[in-house]
């Protein structure tokens, strides 16, 4: 049964309408009725994240920046990249440091955004690591925030004790070396970001995100050339400091109103030649349902773990859940002619204070404006097979009952009582509300599930809330198998590897999965907010 559990039901009917309108009028309005961001005090390397949380909790009263308000039109920048400080082949050695720094993001007005490596120019994305397969990767971070930090590989077949687990915080003003070798086969299209507890949503959305890419050696599509957008979302007081979270961002998750592509909002590109894109989703909330409009088509090639076995061509829209990546090729055409890329319409079922009730989807958003200005030889052909796959389990397998099974069991209480409180709004964290896996919020003492190493699982996933929620596993890859949804079955219609799969509210989704290394793996909703909230789990692997 799909409910959301409301703990307190004694409110009256009035009180419970009036608020809801004023959740509606807050969505509706929200460039106009927005906080101003922490003061510059919450910057300094060394303030303590106890005044860090007690500037957050007490913001200055203002409006929300207009979209306008950052320029848009410039062509798309390229990232900036973490360059390799070892001359040992096969050794990729580097020093990435998280700090604040101030950017002219609205003309006229700094921000003070954290950020990865030496980014007092150039993109805000953190700088993008290059590796190969077969790579010793080190990384030596230092953490001048004044939060504690780490650093998580998302995707990456990381050992446990390397995989910046919020159980493993590195101090502000601290260092880490974190150290691993990047096994065959884990070509792909990865990102880093932080992970310590109730304070990843805030970290990456003040601008700690980067992108990896892992390069197989015998890459079937190298003789494309790669064109890389990252997506971000952007909150922005008037004054262009970064707004914090309000009670609607806690409870569906942050969406700022500016979505940028490479640090920049709506940039342009021209397509000369069919190219290979590489997306990948670092916002902390918002879905991206990717589209050029006028049904023009592409061809998706990879997901979060690397190249498909086969293309899947004619796609007119692809959806990339918050964390997911993905490669496509995008044909440059026969005659010249524009488009614009846009994340349509995607109706996530955001949450209102009212029970039943969600908020309306929202519009269509411009991301980037692209020309198709096609050259002679600007047409590649994309292999029919782009890499073996085998599946993790046969049909045999799973219908013999012996595969090893685990539930997880996304859901969420309201306090609707602490939620009306005076002042709640206005809250560092928002009182009253609970996202949690299997009937309970992350206790990182508690271990919710167990695995063996090398052995393959059947998972099921099943979203009992009233939203979708991105499910995402650390450690591993895994294959879509199966999906439930209003007691329909369907099995996936192509295989993949994937860390990210999408869950919709009433949806049991089933994945194969395994485990390589002991030891201490997270799982969790990629929605950042909820992620803090509680709607994240360990799994022991021995």
């Amino acid at each position: 049964m799909i409910r959301r559990e409301f703990l307190v039901r004694t409110l009256s009917a009035a009180v419970a309408s009036l608020f809801a309108r004023d959740v509606f009028a807050q969505h509706s309005m929200h460039s106009m009725h927005g906080m101003s961001g922490m003061d510059d005090m919450k910057d300094m390397p060394g303030m303590s994240p106890d005044h860090a949380a007690h500037s957050h909790a007490a913001p200055s009263a203002g409006n929300l920046a207009p979209e306008s308000a950052l320029p848009a039109g410039a062509p798309l920048a390229a990232f900036r990249k973490l360059a390799n400080e070892s001359s040992e082949p096969g050794v990729f050695r580097a020093t990435l440091v998280a700090q604040s720094v101030r950017r002219q993001l609205m003309p006229g007005h700094s921000t003070a955004l954290w950020l990865y490596g030496d980014a007092a120019q150039g993109s805000i994305v953190g700088p993008l690591i290059d590796v190969r397969e077969g790579d010793t990767v080190e990384i030596r971070f230092v953490n001048r925030l004044p939060q504690p930090s780490t650093i998580h590989w998302h995707g990456l077949p990381v050992p446990p004790d390397q995989d910046g687990n919020p159980t493993n915080p590195i101090a502000p003003g601290a260092t880490h070396v974190y150290r691993f070798t990047l096994p065959r086969g884990s070509a792909g299209t990865y990102w880093y970001h932080p992970h310590p507890h109730m304070m990843t949503a805030e970290q990456v959305f003040r601008g700690l995100a980067g992108p990896i890419i892992v390069r197989a050696a015998d890459d079937p599509l190298a003789a494309f050339p790669e064109r890389h957008l990252f997506f971000s979302d952007l909150k922005l007081a008037s004054d262009a400091s970064v707004a914090p979270n309000d009670m609607m961002d806690w409870m569906n998750g942050r969406e700022g109103q500016f979505v940028l592509v490479n640090g920049a909002r709506r940039p342009r590109l021209t397509v000369a030649q069919d190219e290979r894109w590489r997306l990948w989703n670092g916002c902390s909330a918002r879905y991206l349902r990717l589209s050029f409009g006028n049904e023009q088509t592409f061809t998706q090639v990879g997901t979060d773990g690397g190249l498909l076995d086969k293309p899947r061509d004619g796609l007119t829209e692809l959806l990339l859940a918050p964390g997911e990546r993905a490669e496509i090729v995008v044909r440059a055409g026969a005659q010249p002619s524009t488009a614009v890329l846009t994340a349509a319409v995607h109706d996530r079922r955001k949450m209102t204070m009212t029970e039943g009730r969600s908020l309306p989807a929202d519009p269509a958003k411009a991301l980037a404006d692209v020309r198709f200005e096609p050259r002679p030889s600007a047409a590649r052909a994309v292999p029919p097979t782009l890499r073996p796959i085998a599946p993790l389990l046969s049909s045999a397998d799973t219908a013999a009952g012996k595969v090893p099974r685990k539930s997880v069991v996304f859901e969420e209480a309201m306090d609707m009582k602490s939620m009306h409180r005076p002042g709640a709004m206005m809250s560092a964290l928002p009182p009253g509300m609970k996202f949690m896996i299997n009937g309970a919020t992350f206790d990182p003492l508690r271990i919710a599930l167990t695995s063996r190493a090398g052995e393959v699982e059947i998972w099921s996933i099943e979203n009992r809330t009233d939203m979708d929620h991105p499910f995402h596993l650390h450690g591993t890859q895994f294959q879509v198998i199966g999906r439930e949804l209003d007691g329909a079955k369907t099995t996936e219609p192509y295989l993949a590897w994937r860390d990210t799969v999408n869950v919709q509210r009433g949806e049991t989704v089933r994945i194969a999965t395994v485990q390589r290394d002991a030891g201490e793996r997270m799982f969790h909703c990629h929605i950042l907010e909820h992620e803090d909230l509680g709607m994240m789990a360990t799994l022991k692997v021995v």
